[in-house]
């Protein structure tokens, strides 16, 4: 028989178009009587181990067949096949397994409900039978046919075609004897054009290296040691708590000796001591998810389920956070929900049609990044997202989410004109199938890992964003206070001698510090695409920039809110933040830069330290100002508090030193200059209060009982706390 003259589900099978294999693949039993067919491209000769059966060729085909008992065969059997270089192999029938996905699986992913959709789908080594294997599934519901390809079968879709469950969209199979490092993609044909595809795993947790895109059947070897760390998170007052944090590129924070990229486990040991040195106590890492494009920084990532094997492997990601735990570091998760790329490979038009993503251009392109917009409202979609949240908190004992561009997501009109977006139900610019996916995704973490925090860098003025979902709020733990930190720069560039005109950018924070749980970053965002660095934002000369740094990172340290550094910033590294090379440590060979990591340093151990600079950071009774008015001398005073203890912060945006200076203060006590950010050891004038007796008088002011004249130091802060 010519391979023309197949019947036409055999000649499906041998054109890869075939919709469910295992109906003419695999043991079969009719009326007493046991079939067993395979397909086996570039097969010379096959047999049935199990009673050494020799199967026949259909003439001009890859097809082989035996008939028989049913005893003769075992439901489970291996085939021995030479192929057409002679060499043998003895391999599992795949086609002879059953279904091993649950029902009950498949329909909460169908209901958007599985928030564990990673156990079900992607690769996963398993056992069937007392036979190992690995079992692959993929949701791809406008597939006519889907197949796993990898080197184990030649890149031959025709060798490993899948089975699709029912309705529900998604194709299993069961490969038994492949083992964990086995690389493969999926080969999906579209049902009605024929176009086939080759994507790599949605659910993938492993990558081959950029450029590279396939996807590596992955099983962890790990055994954490962190237990006591997440006892604690999970028992954590963490809105009281200090909270400053490191933010971090890996591709570039530093490089091996010959400019390589370090391995997960080289950047732990070198990150957690700098780290620890420095006082910071989490560190929030840029995506980290597999990304193919090393100049998007991970914001356009392709494996939401895969550290990025630039830096090695899953278990090295592993080591890496469990190290970071066991030395008190927490670790935070920069997170993308908001869009995907285009790329090939990848999510956009998985199946041949818009499935992630929406259809229609107006909702499901963010032309700003040439990226797509997930479709919010697909239960399964969700579930993707949900799911890999989960996965994160769950397989590698993340900490926190830092969900990026939220903005982008609420608002159906972000970034377009007049005519480019469509309105919601009610005519709204709201997009409320994402509104209730964040709620969703909060409610889940929160109710799954207490303790987890969630982060919303959201830029608008949306109410609620940190307030939990049962009184309105989308359910965030903490929001970027984006608002105070353009305000806070814009002031900063000014040159001194204008300052006092703008003095409202600083007082205006307060009039909203309450409003949300807020974090204070300066962020890698603020250090790249021609912004300049920290520093050189800086007016004045060399002295000045560094002193106006230094009065800068006190200010946002004595500002009620959680904080956050990019890496570099806490030097005062002069150049722009550039991914491509490592961070400019050669500056640390000079003093100026010296100094301004001195006081970060300090500044952190002040803040640990000092209940009354944490304890309040998100209710109004910890902060009170002294003199929010003193625009023309361009000085702000104000105390933050926690019960009895206080602390009374002055700031000076002038280079002149103010002696003779009167403050309020509210008990008539002796007070102590704890920091001074104009210090010799920061590379500072030395001017200020050190070892002077600050003794407050029986005088009123500025709404106070008493009060002390001291000197403020130019360009400079200063905290001063009572003497116990």
């Amino acid at each position: 028989m010519k391979a023309t003259q197949l019947e036409p589900e055999f000649q499906k099978i041998a054109d890869a178009r075939h919709h469910d294999p295992f109906a003419l693949l695999g043991r079969h039993v009719v009326d007493g009587e046991a079939t067993v067919r395979v397909f086996l491209p570039r097969a010379a000769a096959v047999t049935i181990a199990e009673g050494d059966h020799v199967m026949t060729r259909l003439e001009g085909s890859d097809f082989f067949v035996w008939k028989g008992k049913p005893e003769e065969v075992p439901e489970r059997y291996r085939l021995i096949w030479r192929d057409d270089e002679h060499r043998e192999h003895l391999l599992h029938d795949p086609y002879c397994f059953p279904p091993q996905l649950s029902e009950f699986d498949l329909h909460l992913f169908g209901e958007g409900k599985h928030w564990h959709a990673y156990r079900m789908l992607g690769s996963r080594v398993h056992e069937v039978d007392g036979v190992g294997g690995v079992l692959f599934a993929v949701w791809a519901p406008n597939a006519e046919r889907v197949s796993v390809v990898g080197d184990f079968n030649f890149w031959d879709g025709r060798c490993h075609p899948m089975r699709v469950r029912g309705g529900s969209g998604v194709w299993e199979l069961f490969i038994p004897d492949l083992a964990p490092g086995a690389i493969y993609k999926y080969e999906i044909r579209h049902r009605d054009n024929g176009v086939i595809s080759l994507k790599s795993d949605p659910y993938g947790e492993y990558f081959e290296q950029r450029p590279k895109t396939a996807s590596i059947v992955s099983e962890s070897e790990y055994s954490w040691n962190d237990e006591s760390w997440l006892e604690v998170r999970r028992q954590s007052d963490w809105g009281h708590s200090p909270m400053s944090i490191y933010e971090v590129h890996l591709g570039s924070w530093q490089h091996g000796p010959e400019g390589e990229l370090l391995n997960y486990r080289d950047l732990a040991h070198r990150l957690v001591a700098y780290v620890k040195e420095m006082g910071f106590n989490y560190v929030e890492l840029l995506p980290i998810t597999e990304h193919p494009y090393d100049p998007s920084w991970g914001y356009q990532c392709t494996g939401y389920y895969a550290p990025t094997s630039r830096h090695g492997s899953p278990d090295d990601f592993r080591y890496f956070v469990d190290y970071c735990h066991q030395n008190g570091i927490g670790v935070f998760l920069d997170w993308v929900p908001a869009h995907f790329p285009k790329d090939a490979h990848g999510l956009a038009r998985f199946d041949g049609e818009p499935l992630y993503e929406h259809a229609d251009p107006r909702k499901g392109e963010h032309k700003d990044w040439s990226t797509l917009i997930y479709d919010y409202g697909r239960n399964e979609v969700k579930n993707f997202l949900l799911s890999s949240a989960m996965y994160w908190v769950e397989e590698m004992h993340i900490d926190g989410l830092r969900v990026d561009a939220v903005a982008s997501m609420l608002y159906l009109d972000y970034s377009r004109e007049a005519g480019e977006w469509i309105p919601n139900r009610y005519g709204g610019r709201e997009n409320l199938e994402a509104i209730e996916f964040l709620r969703e995704l909060n409610v889940a973490v929160h109710t799954q890992h207490p303790g987890v925090l969630m982060m919303a860098e959201e830029s608008t003025s949306w109410p609620q964003v940190s307030r939990p979902v049962h009184v309105g709020g989308l359910g965030f733990d903490m929001k970027w206070n984006m608002g105070w930190m353009n305000d806070t720069l814009s002031y900063i560039e000014q040159d001194p001698i204008h300052r006092k005109y703008h003095h409202g950018m600083l007082t205006f924070s307060m009039l909203y510090a309450f409003s949300e749980n807020f974090i204070l970053p300066f962020s890698h965002d603020e250090v790249v695409h021609g912004k300049g660095s920290m520093l050189h934002k800086m007016p004045g000369d060399e002295w000045q920039q560094h002193a106006n740094l230094r009065l800068l990172y006190t200010y946002m340290f004595t500002h009620p809110g959680k904080k956050l550094l990019f890496m570099g910033t806490e030097y005062g590294q002069g150049n722009e933040w550039n991914s491509t090379q490592m961070l400019d440590w050669f500056c640390l060979d000079y003093p100026l830069h010296q100094g301004m990591k001195r006081a970060v340093a300090d500044l952190n151990k002040l803040y640990c330290t000092t209940p009354a600079l944490h304890r309040h950071e998100f209710e109004w009774h910890g902060f009170e100002w002294i003199d929010c008015h003193d625009a023309d001398q361009s000085v702000l005073s104000y105390m933050r508090k926690a019960g009895d203890e206080v602390a009374v912060v002055l700031v000076n945006f002038t280079p002149l030193p103010r002696h003779g200076y009167r403050i309020g203060v509210p008990t008539l006590a002796e007070y102590r200059e704890v920091f001074n950010s104009d210090a010799e050891l920061y590379g500072g004038s030395n001017t200020g209060n050190g070892g002077v007796q600050l003794m407050a008088e029986d005088q009123p002011w500025m709404n106070q009982p008493y009060s002390i004249v001291l000197t403020l130091p130019p360009l400079a802060g200063i905290v001063l706390a009572p003497v116990a």
